[in-house]
């Protein structure tokens, strides 16, 4: 797939880039999709959830009426299930929520992510740019000049750039990352993958090599 490289002023250069074919131009595998999402999500997970059962919960320690007489079932304690502030029946304990995939149905899956991407007309390439200290102002006038700043946006850089990151960062439809460190859901959870050039060699390399 040839594409065109845009430069930082929303105009096009003479040159283009090639994408790969066994990269970008693989038939999506949905079923890699969704098990690499549902574990992405469920790793996010802390598991912390946690509800007082029945011997939990302080007090309750006295009969809190007669056995018989009151005309009432018969209770040995006020912290019983059926009673307010009393403990809960199979409430959430904590646990791992933790999965895993193979890592050849993992590397599928990116490349399905990446070549449903490109099915869709969804990857802009871009030349390479960088910001000596973060200017959110400068990074946000390049996606308006993109016509992306109303477009919810993952920018892939080649390695990690600090003033470009920091500059991101505080702009809600843009996600900036390493191009080789994007997870499937990653590349899914946006409308345009914005794609720096020299990003792109790195990004093959990990699902190639």
């Amino acid at each position: 797939m040839e594409l065109k490289i845009y430069k930082i002023d929303g105009t096009t250069s003479d040159d283009t880039v090639n994408l790969p074919d066994d990269v970008f131009g693989v038939e999506p595998n949905t079923h890699l999709l969704y098990q690499a999402v549902r574990t992405y999500l469920s790793n996010k997970r802390q598991g912390t959830h946690k509800t007082k059962e029945r011997n939990e919960i302080s007090g309750g320690g006295k009969k809190p009426f007669r056995q018989k007489g009151t005309g009432r079932a018969r209770q040995g304690t006020s912290r019983s299930p059926i009673n307010i502030g009393g403990g809960r029946i199979f409430g959430p304990k904590p646990h791992k929520y933790y999965l895993s995939m193979p890592k050849k149905a993992a590397r599928i899956a990116r490349k399905s992510a990446l070549s449903l991407k490109a099915k869709e007309n969804e990857i802009m390439i871009i030349q390479d740019f960088s910001f000596e200290t973060p200017k959110t102002r400068d990074l946000f006038g390049i996606l308006r000049s993109l016509k992306l700043d109303e477009t919810k946006t993952l920018l892939l850089l080649s390695e990690k750039n600090d003033p470009v990151y920091k500059s991101g960062r505080n702009i809600p439809k843009l996600n900036v990352m390493i191009s080789d460190k994007a997870a499937t859901y990653d590349l899914l959870n946006n409308k345009i993958l914005l794609i720096q050039k020299s990003a792109i060699a790195p990004l093959c390399k990990s699902l190639i090599s």
